[in-house]
């Protein structure tokens, strides 16, 4: 390592934030709340250095920091950066630094909620920076085990309808309740856990370099029938938190029960965790598998592009909607990956950007609708666009680049998963994700029509229901901001973007 450890600082900032809040802010929670923006403002003054520091011509790794942990078993921790977690550490700093904002109303315990958000984020981080794969597991954990607390102490009660052949186990399971929400999706979690665990381990002990590091492992090349099981372990486990078909059913449930800077969180960068492992150890050190599996990860990134869209289409509770059109989008995500092209790799990375942005303003925009309205109902709300404007704008901002309208960000990434898509050796792929981007237009035009431009409703409670107000601004303009940004300035992304996609595309065979 050599000048300032900048992203150990960027890491570690909001742990830190997390320990002060715990022992120096008990009963005070203003301070509770400054120092937790401290902490997010530091990650993210540290991104942003890293972001604009950032080497392109060189391209690969760069601001590493290496120092052994347990040298008899290889563990060590390195850490480093390349052009795809540059941009997954911005996208994180933006989040978490919004999301702060929007839960500074928290009353209930906002010590203990601030400190397990801070100690969320700090695995997040730690998983895009770690180029140790043992010490990347560890991150990955820290960075899922606070949503069960977080839900389950935090998140609120929806009421789900039985339905079905399997109405009957809805009430004994307590389906809709944050309890189950919250235990499910650990549960599902640490179910995927356990295989990218073994994979890792089968890497290292087949290696026979006594390393853990990702850049050794990146040197050797693997038995292929060894690629084919491992590529499978790492695209169930991390898959699971991507929200594949058919393992995506913790997610809808974890996004409606849990609190409003939660599932900022959840959707805009955990779930960009599962893509991101899938990119990065999946096609990074199995190219050979990478290549036999693709047709299986298209696939099924197809039926999460329809299925998810079609799902969020029968909601009637305005947060699953916003959950299931996550499914639909992560479905894109991993479409471009599949593509094995630059463009369809590009607009993959990109979509993860793209959508944890957007998907954090929807979930910010659902929590104050419902902090003021006391209602996720769709359609028992109405006009609400004529007291309301700010929200009402920033709502549609967010549907418009939801649906892929040119110069928001949501466009381009669709745009270059779709060229990819065409242009792999799958090309019907892209039937499938253009329907979804139809339907998405459809689900996202009714609620937005519903709820705010339509005809006013006449329930009493929703005749005088304010606008957003001081704070509420704060995560609202950044996001919207972020998100007209790089729609219109789409290099902003592809730039660093491209540098890490190109040679890791190049490493496949037949490249």
């Amino acid at each position: 390592m050599t000048g300032l450890p900048v992203l150990s600082i960027m890491t570690w900032a909001p742990f830190v934030a997390a320990l002060v809040v715990m022992f120096c802010a008990r009963n005070n929670p203003l301070l509770v709340r400054i120092v937790s923006l401290i902490g997010a403002t530091i990650s993210l003054v540290a991104s942003l250095w890293i972001y604009f520091e950032y080497d392109r011509t060189a391209a690969g790794f760069q601001f590493q920091e290496e120092f052994a942990l347990v040298p008899s078993l290889g563990i060590t921790y390195l850490l480093a950066v390349d052009g795809i977690s540059v941009l997954m550490s911005l996208l994180t700093s933006i989040i978490i630094f919004a999301g702060v904002f929007a839960s500074w109303t928290v009353k209930n315990r906002s010590q203990e909620f601030y400190a397990l958000l801070l100690l969320l984020v700090t695995g997040v981080y730690g998983v895009f920076v770690s180029l140790d794969l043992f010490i990347f597991f560890l991150f990955y954990e820290i960075a899922v085990l606070p949503m069960y607390l977080l839900i389950g102490i935090w998140g609120s009660t929806g009421e789900v309808r039985p339905q079905g052949i399997f109405g009957w186990a809805f009430g004994r399971t307590g389906v809709g309740t944050k309890e189950y929400a919250a235990m499910k999706l650990t549960l599902y979690l640490l179910f995927g856990s356990a295989f990218i665990l073994v994979g890792i381990l089968a890497l290292y002990v087949t290696g026979g370099s006594r390393s853990f590091s990702f850049l050794t492992f990146q040197q050797m090349t693997f038995d292929p029938t060894l690629q084919t099981w491992v590529f499978l372990a790492f695209y169930v486990g991390f898959g699971i938190l991507a929200a594949i078909w058919p393992f995506h059913t913790w997610s809808p449930d974890g996004h409606a029960s849990a609190p409003t800077a939660v599932s900022m969180l959840h959707a805009g960068v955990l779930m960009k965790l599962g893509a991101y492992g899938v990119v990065r150890l999946g096609i990074g050190l199995l190219p050979d598998a990478a290549v036999e599996w693709a047709w299986l990860v298209g696939l099924i990134a197809c039926i999460n592009i329809v299925y998810g869209a079609l799902s969020a289409m029968a909601q009637t509770d305005l947060k699953y909607v916003i959950a299931y059109s996550s499914v639909s989008h992560m479905g894109v995500v991993m479409l471009g990956a599949a593509t094995l092209t630059v463009n369809g790799l590009n607009g993959s990375v990109f979509q993860m950007f793209a959508h944890g942005i957007m998907t954090g303003l929807f979930f910010a925009l659902v929590g104050l609708v419902y902090e003021k309205a006391h209602s996720r109902e769709i359609f028992k709300m109405g006009g609400f666009a004529t007291m309301m404007p700010g929200i009402a704008t920033a709502f549609t901002i967010g549907g418009l680049s939801s649906l892929g309208l040119p110069a928001t960000a949501g466009f381009v990434a669709e745009f270059l998963t779709f060229l990819g898509a065409w242009g792999s050796n799958y090309s019907w792929w892209l039937f499938p994700g253009v329907i979804g981007a139809f339907l998405t237009s459809i689900y996202v035009l009714r609620v937005t029509k519903q709820i705010f431009w339509g005809p006013k409703s006449e329930d009493p409670h929703f005749q005088h229901l304010p606008d957003a107000i001081g704070t509420e601004w704060a995560a609202l303009g950044i996001l919207v901001f972020v998100l007209v940004l790089f729609g219109v300035a789409p290099g902003l992304a592809v730039g660093p973007i491209d540098t890490a996609t190109v040679p890791l595309l190049s490493r496949l065979p037949g490249q």
